[in-house]
């Protein structure tokens, strides 16, 4: 059983996409060098193997696709988890299957957050049903990741985002944690401006705005607000100025 419950805020500081940040907003370090390390990816040495799964989480070079996705399997759950952000870095559609197969088979939470960025990230609509499913049953962590890969993949086609809407409006309303229901919000806002004007983009109105008045926290009624006024929805809009004069956000 996946119990490897995590909290949100650890996993956050304590991604590789968040150290990799942080070495990009200084340019006092310099880059990894490309050739070393893609002979590091095969390296007998766990460490080894591990530095130059970092490395590609900031270098872009199509060679260490190929090399990457077996590291997929390296027993070393540091690694695997360093190679899921490297291959959300490096995009490959030859990755998609394998992160989604290892998305349903492992039981580390950290490799499995790192999985859902990185499948975000590939824009592949192969990975439209498993960030779907991630949403509804993983952990916080991973909810919070598989709702924003919802907006960058649902966009591709119209089917798409019908079939994203519905669970993200159910995160909305039922997630119990407000930064996952923020992220739920924010790509339903992305969503409804690609959708015209229609049962399911009136039904994810709502939800936003039922969020926007009966949510409890602070920071998912701030969200669905900013996600109404970029969708620019004028009944979101006439409920954000009542709310407004009422001096109640």
């Amino acid at each position: 059983m996946k119990n490897d419950e995590l909290n949100i805020v650890d996993t956050e500081l304590n991604s590789p996409l968040k150290r990799l940040d942080s070495a990009n907003s200084t340019n006092e370090i310099p880059p990894p060098n490309p050739e070393r390390m893609l002979a590091l990816l095969t390296s007998a040495k766990p460490t080894e193997r591990m530095l130059a799964a970092r490395a590609f989480c900031e270098i872009e070079d199509p060679r260490s696709i190929p090399l990457l996705i077996e590291l997929l399997q390296d027993i070393c759950p540091l690694i695997r988890v360093s190679t899921t952000y490297a291959l959300g870095r490096n995009t490959d559609a030859s990755a998609v299957e394998p992160l989604i197969e290892l998305l349903a088979e492992d039981l580390n939470g950290y490799v499995r957050k790192g999985i859902v960025w990185a499948l975000g990230n590939s824009k592949d609509s192969r990975a439209l049903q498993p960030l779907i499913k991630a949403l509804k049953t993983d952990i916080s962590a991973v909810r919070l990741w598989a709702a924003s890969g919802l907006a960058q993949i649902a966009p591709l086609e119209y089917e798409s985002i019908i079939a994203a809407i519905p669970p993200l409006i159910q995160g909305l309303r039922r997630d119990a944690t407000a930064a996952v229901r923020s992220n739920c919000g924010w790509a339903i806002g992305q969503l409804c401006r690609e959708l015209p004007s229609n049962v399911v983009y009136a039904t994810a109105i709502d939800a936003l705005i039922e969020s926007l008045v009966e949510d409890e926290d602070l920071g998912v009624k701030d969200d669905a607000r900013s996600a109404i006024l970029k969708v620019g929805d004028a009944r979101g809009l006439q409920t954000i100025e009542e709310l407004e004069l009422e001096g109640l956000i």
